[in-house]
């Protein structure tokens, strides 16, 4: 090697060192930046306290969900997005009316009445009764155990687990019904794992359209009843249904914040809710931040090298309905392939650090970015993960091959127990807590769409298969019909 090669080397080695250098304090200088916009002009907690007394819940389809879409478009019109429009997608939506669960000993009349909601898309009208069987906490083995006693009767299934939950995956409750139905049960009665009284609400459906048997949830405290009486005597269930499903025109609401490339990163959160409370946990504390993180990347006049797409997706509760409307578009125009990464925020709180959902070359890049964060506000913990789930609008892009990541943090158990139940309300949200999803989930999106590059690419189906086959959620996707695979066993 001459002279002349190491001196240019040098020179190189130098002039990267002194690049990566001023990246970092740029970056540094960025996130002090955010950090103190967040602090003194943050308003993700009064808007939220403002749309759940104004609005109330945001149910998809309802004149409340679509208050909630006018309130969101509006206010990122305010903050000055104007690029900013709805995503309009129709779908058949469905709504509670009325539902009564009544127990009784074998062939008595001696019924007792016991305080129920209706899971979603549940049948329109559905008047079952029969014998009760306990399949414990309602996985594939539960099922299995008493094949040979479900078929025609109501079956009782924890929503959570009870039995050695270290030892057990649990499943989404719309999966157990699917297993339910698949063993010929006549209905569902399931048990909350959340003591207080709390009735939860949700889906009973993988696919978002109706199933042929009735869903229903009791308390805690119900199903402990009922299985003590189980053990003196054989119960009888009673379930009476009538419900609402029809067509009904729901909006995505995206505001896009230009780049230098045309490659994107889109930062998603649902902004639907259940009926029974205002949906603040769920996932105000979500979608709310988002559209306070879109309000600092404004003020702060941020022009990051990425275009950032913020979206409020709608009838995430009602089966990820908005996101696959996103998702659908965006194979049909092309765009998909500009998507290098989606950040999901669904009930996240106080991030203490990240998840790479499984795509393990992003996980470098996230440590690096958060150690960023830490040094700024040692608050941040910095804890990296790297699993992949289902069940909120992140799901649509991953079965694609888009990489997908969210901010990991925790919300009070108080917070947590009222998750789909009537308890969810404003005053479960911490105000400094909600800043902090802020201020480092806009750290993180700024680090992500300004990088020089990243890491993670969308994968092609078939390495996209063995990703999610890796990850263990095969079996889940063959459920929910979303597995579309035939190859491989």
């Amino acid at each position: 090697m001459s002279v002349f090669t190491y001196r240019l080397l040098g020179l190189l080695l130098v002039g990267g060192s002194l690049a990566a250098t001023q990246h970092r304090d740029d970056l540094t200088a960025v996130f002090t930046r955010i950090n103190d916009d967040v602090q003194r002009n943050g308003r993700a907690y009064e808007t939220l306290g403002d749309a759940t007394r104004t609005i109330g819940h945001r149910l998809t389809g309802s004149p409340n969900g679509q208050r909630a879409e006018e309130y969101a478009l509006a206010l990122l019109r305010q903050y000055g997005y104007a690029d900013v429009r709805y995503q309009p997608f129709e779908v058949e939506a469905w709504s509670r009316d009325t539902v009564t669960l009544a127990i009784a000993p074998g062939k008595s009349d001696n019924f007792r009445e016991v305080p129920v909601v209706a899971l979603a898309h549940s049948p329109v009208d559905a008047k079952v009764n029969g014998p009760i069987v306990d399949v414990g906490d309602g996985l594939e083995e539960d099922f299995e155990a008493k094949k040979d006693l479900v078929k025609g009767r109501m079956v009782l299934t924890n929503i959570g687990l009870l039995k050695e939950p270290k030892m057990r995956k649990n499943l989404h409750r719309s999966e157990k019904a699917a297993i339910a139905i698949r063993y010929g049960a006549a209905g569902i009665i399931m048990v909350n794992t959340v003591p207080g009284e709390v009735l939860l609400t949700g889906t009973a459906s993988v696919t978002g359209s109706l199933i042929p048997i009735p869903a229903v949830c009791i308390s805690l405290e119900s199903g402990r009843q009922i299985r003590d009486w189980m053990a003196t005597e054989k119960l009888m269930a009673f379930v009476d249904m009538h419900n609402f499903n029809r067509p009904v025109k729901a909006r995505n609401v995206i505001a896009t914040l230009k780049g230098r490339t045309k490659e994107k990163i889109v930062i998603g959160g649902h902004l639907d809710s259940w009926d029974l409370a205002t949906g603040a946990i769920d996932n105000g504390i979500g979608s709310f931040a988002i559209l306070d993180i879109a309000r600092v990347f404004k003020n702060l006049n941020l022009k990051p090298r990425r275009t950032i797409e913020f979206v409020m997706f709608m009838g995430e509760e009602e089966g990820l309905l908005g996101s696959k409307a996103y998702v659908k578009e965006a194979l049909r125009n092309g765009s998909i392939d500009q998507v290098r990464c989606m950040v999901n925020l669904d009930m996240v709180n106080n991030p203490r650090g990240f998840n790479a959902s499984g795509r393990s070359e992003l996980v470098p890049l996230l440590t690096q970015i958060g150690e960023r964060i830490k040094a700024l506000d040692p608050l941040f913990a910095n804890v990296i993960g790297n699993q992949a789930g289902l069940h909120s609008d992140h799901q649509s892009f991953m079965l694609e091959g888009v990489p997908t990541l969210h901010p990991t943090g925790g919300i009070s158990p108080q917070a947590a127990g009222c998750y789909h139940a009537n308890c969810d309300r404003f005053d479960l949200v911490n105000r400094q807590e909600l800043q902090n999803t802020v201020r480092f989930t806009a750290m993180l999106l700024y680090a992500l769409a300004d990088a020089a590059d990243l890491p993670a690419k969308r994968l092609p189906s078939e390495q996209n298969r063995d990703f999610l086959v890796k990850q263990g959620l095969k079996e889940q996707l063959i459920l929910g019909k979303d597995w579309r695979w035939t190859e491989r066993q």
